[in-house]
């Protein structure tokens, strides 16, 4: 039975927008990540019923475990999300403290949080104490470098009944820029008593073990990591179980992976014009550094049928093939 207390050295894949709908999470939980998570859920959304919020709360069982997070500014309508998250009878639902965004922070919601501990900290108990499934918390170290007061918050958030606690190693101020001070990981676990996951900053499989290495965190969420580069997983675990660092991925697994990806899409959304479309956002991650990759995303850009794409992508790896002979000639 999954237990949050009892995780140790976990890899996890990060909530993001538009990116970790279930064919994602079921091809990251293939290359091995231990815990994914849907897409940041509005609560606002949910309350109200819009469809498309809906839609984002549907799990698998072959993801477990998985969470839903969920994001909002209003307590109340915070506690009604999480109901109906735990209705779709997730592992955990998590809260996101963290988004930077400015549309979504400037209102309070995401790191807008991080401005009222206070008011964070009650809205994390009143969630705990109106769901049965296990809460955890995924925020930042702070709204800006004048106003870290992470282990404060940390400790509000073990108070309020959070089982664990995510650190995106930024401020919101920061965004995606600038490094990821990892160093807060562990005082913030000589504080706490539930785990505490590391976020930010982690793009390669060394980038993890360093992470453990250097902080001792129970586990590392990827995010950006795993979009352009989805074998990070199975990378990781390769040098953290065996020592052993695995070989460059061949043009051939890329595109079996981009195509096995795409399959994952389109038997998610039962319709291959909507999966295709927005699936054109992985290409580049997957043909990245490969000889001619530009011409062919830009013939990819116009193509919304599997077949064709399949067909364009197995011919282009004929071509790498014989690319590859003329230059070894």
């Amino acid at each position: 039975m999954f237990k949050i207390k009892h995780i140790k050295r976990a890899l996890l894949l990060a909530p993001m927008e538009d990116i970790t709908g279930i064919g994602f999470r079921r091809l990251c939980k293939e290359f091995g990540a231990d815990i994914v998570y849907t897409e940041f859920v509005n609560s606002d959304g949910l309350t109200r019923n819009n469809l498309k919020t809906r839609k984002k709360l549907k799990i698998t069982e072959e993801e477990r475990p998985v969470g839903i997070q969920i994001y909002g500014a209003d307590i109340e309508r915070m506690v009604d999300a999480a109901k109906i998250a735990e209705n779709e009878n997730p592992d955990l639902i998590d809260i996101n403290a963290g988004c930077w965004v400015k549309k979504i922070s400037g209102r309070g919601a995401g790191a807008g949080l991080l401005k009222d501990p206070p008011y964070m900290q009650k809205m994390v108990e009143a969630i705990v104490k109106n769901v049965n499934k296990p809460v955890t918390v995924k925020t930042r170290i702070g709204w800006d470098h004048e106003s870290i007061q992470i282990l404060d918050i940390a400790k509000r958030m073990e108070d309020a009944g959070a089982e664990a606690l995510t650190i995106h190693c930024r401020t919101r101020s920061q965004g995606h820029t600038g490094d990821a001070d990892w160093s807060w990981i562990p005082r913030i676990k000589q504080v706490l008593g539930i785990p505490v996951f590391l976020n930010g900053g982690i793009f390669t499989a060394l980038d993890v073990k360093r992470a453990f290495d250097e902080t001792d965190a129970d586990a590392v969420m990827i995010a950006r990591g795993a979009i352009e580069h989805p074998w990070i997983f199975k990378e990781a675990k390769s040098l953290l179980e065996h020592g052993i660092q695995l070989d460059e991925i061949s043009p051939k697994e890329r595109i079996t992976t981009a195509l096995q990806h795409l399959r994952y899409e389109i038997e998610t959304k039962e319709d291959e014009k909507r999966a295709t479309i927005p699936f054109r956002k992985f290409y580049s991650g997957y043909l990245k550094g490969l000889f001619g990759a530009a011409k062919i995303r830009q013939e990819l850009m116009k193509i919304t049928e599997y077949s064709q794409i399949e067909d364009l992508l197995i011919g282009y790896l004929d071509e790498l093939s014989s690319h590859v002979i003329q230059n070894n000639k």
